[in-house]
């Protein structure tokens, strides 16, 4: 199933379907003005990479894996630590560092809704060293018709 972001349309699609038929680290299905939608693939072993986002609420739900997601108010200091399969949804606070790691034997696949808006329209990075090499080139930014917020804060990476 390939999906195709079609920016601030009406889209419909069988979501858990995409979600596991995606191979690459991160695709972006939608964008729309205040939200956007991707889709992971997380290798065995392999996790998301510790982040914050100050400005952006997260939901991820997994469709397929075991996981362990961490979250907490510093990155030294992860104190929310919780196991998750498919069916699970991990809400994510802005400002939150946080990470899942895939800990199963298969693929984690999972999907993320942003608000606002988080990465270019129809965005894929194969792997997560393709998303980093995008974000600090300037490669993966937000379209300029999405709402942001006035004073946007860069992500941090751990």
């Amino acid at each position: 199933m390939t999906i195709k972001d079609v920016g601030p349309e009406p889209q419909s699609f069988d979501l858990e379907k995409a979600t596991l038929e995606n191979t690459h680290y991160r695709a972006v299905a939608w964008s729309g003005k205040y939200l956007q939608l991707t889709l992971m693939s997380i290798p065995v072993g392999e996790d998301i990479g510790l982040e914050a986002h100050p400005e952006t609420d997260q939901f991820l739900r997994l469709d397929a894996g075991r996981g362990r997601v961490q979250m907490g108010r510093t990155k030294d200091r992860l104190d929310f630590d919780q196991e998750v399969e498919d069916g699970w949804a991990i809400f994510v606070p802005a400002g939150t560092w946080h990470n899942v790691t895939n800990i199963g034997e298969e693929t984690l696949q999972l999907y993320a809704v942003y608000a606002p808006v988080h990465h270019a329209p129809g965005k894929i990075q194969g792997t997560a060293a393709d998303a980093e090499r995008d974000e600090d080139s300037g490669n993966d930014e937000p379209p300029s018709w999405s709402v942001q917020p006035v004073r946007q804060p860069s992500d941090e990476h751990a």
